[in-house]
């Protein structure tokens, strides 16, 4: 019996090395790809500094907050805008505009690709850069990580930060910001001191998340067969927007997630089917927390005569203050709040019409 040891050990080795070669690719990271990337030790301990102020359970962390929101008379809550983008904010006027005279109800930050040269516009744009940005590429997950550094640096820099917009440079708004600012808080808290003191305030998301999309398989592999598993199954997967309205509950569960990210962080195998800020926000707040959240954006997009991924784009010709009251009307009983996707030049026309548009 002991004399067979040797042979039986050698023929459980030879059957396990097909057996390696065959599950392999399914436990182990792709070949080449790092478990951290460059810019992730620094990105995790911003994330677990934003995380750690802002959690609930930490009594110094409700003391520090009550200490601030007390120094100020009946505060209210704001709007964190966060601009993603890798061009000059072209619209920044128009921006300025909306948010005239309303400096304590919002916030602004910007992340802006630090290896493209941007002109930061001054006004209320002036400082708002973050310091932390880094480089952003199209079909990378590098733009699911300038998004969660801009929850970040917002979640840090303002306790009074209950929403999160996520704008681009081709964003607009298409409603005056006190119209804006009231959809949200439709339903406001008694207290803001006590907000902070229960679990979180009852807002929703407006994030769009799809289950029924044509394109959804062929989005679920672009990193590679059965890659995605076990954290996600394709009936968990989902797809929507890149811009989303966020609630600080749902900020900070976006900087607190690991799991999902270890996937979603991957790189794509299917550049033509691989958006990983459109796959990535959806999925992880549907896995979540689905009745948490609206599920539709309140950013308006055309896809007529879309083009290698990108919607309609808006040119100077086109404008005129019933086409932006179109742009607002949805399938259901909200309004669109924002739209894109405009060309540079609509800079002008849009600020002849704004008076028109922001009067609600």
């Amino acid at each position: 019996m002991l004399s067979s040891t040797p042979f039986v050990l050698c023929f459980a080795i030879f059957l396990s090395v097909p057996l390696l070669f065959l599950f392999a690719p399914q436990i182990l990271p792709p070949k080449d790809v790092p478990l951290l990337l460059p810019y992730e030790p620094d990105d995790l301990a911003l994330f677990r500094k934003a995380s750690a102020l802002a959690s609930s359970s930490s009594s110094r962390t409700r003391s520090s907050t009550h200490s601030r929101l007390g120094t100020a008379t009946n505060p209210k809550p704001k709007i964190a805008f966060l601009f993603l983008t890798h061009s000059d904010l072209y619209f920044a006027p128009l921006w300025e505009k909306f948010f005239h005279g309303h400096r304590k109800l919002y916030n602004i930050y910007v992340h802006a690709d630090p290896s493209v040269k941007i002109t930061p516009p001054g006004g209320v744009f002036q400082g708002r850069f973050i310091k932390e940005a880094r480089k952003t590429e199209r079909a990378t997950p590098t733009l699911i990580s300038a998004t969660r550094r801009l929850l970040a640096v917002a979640i840090l820099d303002d306790p009074l930060n209950f929403y999160f917009a996520l704008v681009s440079p081709q964003c607009i708004p298409l409603h005056s910001f006190l119209f804006v600012h009231n959809f949200l808080f439709r339903n406001p808290v008694a207290s803001l001191k006590d907000a902070f003191m229960s679990p979180f305030p009852k807002y929703r998301s407006f994030i769009e998340i799809i289950d029924d999309d044509l394109n959804l398989p062929s989005r679920y592999i672009a990193r590679g067969e059965n890659v995605m598993l076990p954290e996600v199954a394709f009936e968990q997967f989902r797809v929507g927007s890149q811009f989303f309205i966020l609630t600080r509950k749902h900020a900070l569960l976006v900087l607190r997630d690991i799991k999902l990210w270890r996937k979603f962080k991957l790189p794509c195998l299917n550049i033509d089917s691989c958006y990983p800020e459109e796959h990535y926000f959806p999925t992880l707040l549907s896995m979540e927390d689905p009745k948490g959240c609206n599920h539709y954006t309140l950013t308006r997009v055309n896809w007529t005569h879309s083009f290698d991924g990108h919607p309609h784009l808006y040119k100077p010709e086109e404008l005129s203050t019933e086409l932006l009251h179109n742009l607002r009307v949805s399938n259901s009983s909200y309004s669109y709040l924002f739209a894109r996707k405009f060309s540079p030049d609509c800079l002008k026309p849009l600020m002849e019409i704004s008076d028109d548009i922001f009067q609600d």
